[in-house]
């Protein structure tokens, strides 16, 4: 090395990183030009850790505190280099600083519906979202698998990768159960407990530690859910022929006010009239107004009366009938 070489290099005898900001995982310091002199200090504060790197591989990682870097703290770097016991001379080398604080409040979610088999409706696609937070854990993994040599690597650098890990993650567990979507929905604790548990390994080999995961809503496609909601509504009135008397008594206000005409106005209230006497008589009798349908039979879709399922009109009202 030339007299000017040897004035243009720098010698570093401190080593310690202030986190400009949050969202950043990895950070190498700058070592261009310089040397790292044998007995400098090494500060790793609370939620870092450091790692010195040599042309690629990965030595000696050190927790929070104060650190004399000699040849006895650095005892992988000082194989790496063959460097003996005694070496006190300065020494280039890349030193790394992960963050290890809670990376709190990270969204994910489905972007495409997954595909299960449910017990009642079967196969039906489902949505997820929720959030997840996380931590650097183990340095080692972390820089072989994830960050290896780039200057600066932020959390969202990562949000993809996490985000897919999760949802596959989530398929495998809910996609070959045929748990009602009901019981699922109602029991989402637990759900995400399970998928945490397969989630933690794929994170483990990232170097990274999984802290809470959540999930916050699971959903139906529209249509479907409309034919749940309907569901819902018919076991919270009842068996077919109390479903029959609410949406006879539902429909007495708006046949009262239809807007028709004359004419129009005499048949609503008719109908109203009919499907009102309808339901006061099964409320006096203490029987429903209708029965649920058998195999021969089916339901008017216009007065509700039970009729002949070949029927093609109804012998009460003389309404058309679907055929089915």
């Amino acid at each position: 090395m030339g007299l000017r070489s040897f004035l243009e290099q720098q010698f570093i005898d401190v080593i310690q990183w202030t986190e400009p900001d949050t969202g950043v995982l990895a950070y190498r310091y700058p070592m261009a030009n310089m040397e790292i002199q044998s007995g400098a200090q090494l500060t790793v504060r609370e939620s870092q850790m450091a790692a010195f790197v040599n042309e690629g591989r990965i030595a000696d990682v050190f927790g929070p505190g104060l650190y004399t870097l000699t040849t006895r703290t650095l005892p992988l770097l000082t194989d790496l280099k063959n460097w003996d016991k005694e070496f006190h001379s300065p020494f280039k080398s890349d030193v790394f600083f992960f963050s290890t604080r809670l990376q709190i409040n990270q969204k994910w979610g489905t972007a495409t519906p997954i595909t299960i088999r449910e017990k009642e409706f079967g196969a039906i696609r489902v949505r997820a979202y929720g959030i997840y937070s996380y931590r650097v854990t183990d340095p080692r993994a972390f820089f072989t698998n994830v960050s290896a040599t780039q200057e600066l690597y932020r959390v969202e650098d990562l949000e993809g990768q996490l985000r897919n890990t999760i949802v596959g993650k989530m398929t495998e567990v809910i996609a070959p159960v045929e748990v009602p979507f009901l019981d699922m929905a109602a029991n989402q604790g637990e759900l995400a407990r399970r998928v945490s548990e397969r989630i933690r390994p794929a994170f483990a080999a990232l170097g990274l530690g999984l802290d809470t995961f959540v999930i916050e809503n699971l959903s139906l496609p529209e249509e479907l859910q409309k034919f749940l909601d309907q569901r819902i509504s018919m076991n919270m009135v009842g068996d077919l022929g109390r479903y029959t008397q609410f949406s006879a008594a539902q429909s007495i206000p708006l046949a009262a006010t239809n807007p028709g005409g004359g004419a129009g106005e005499g048949v609503g209230l008719g109908a109203g009239i009919v499907m009102g006497q309808t339901l006061m008589n099964a409320m006096k009798s203490g029987a429903p107004a209708a029965t649920a349908p058998s195999a021969e039979t089916k339901f008017c879709l216009e007065c509700g009366k039970p009729i002949p399922r070949p029927a093609k009109f109804c012998p009460e009202c003389g309404k058309p009938q679907p055929q089915s």
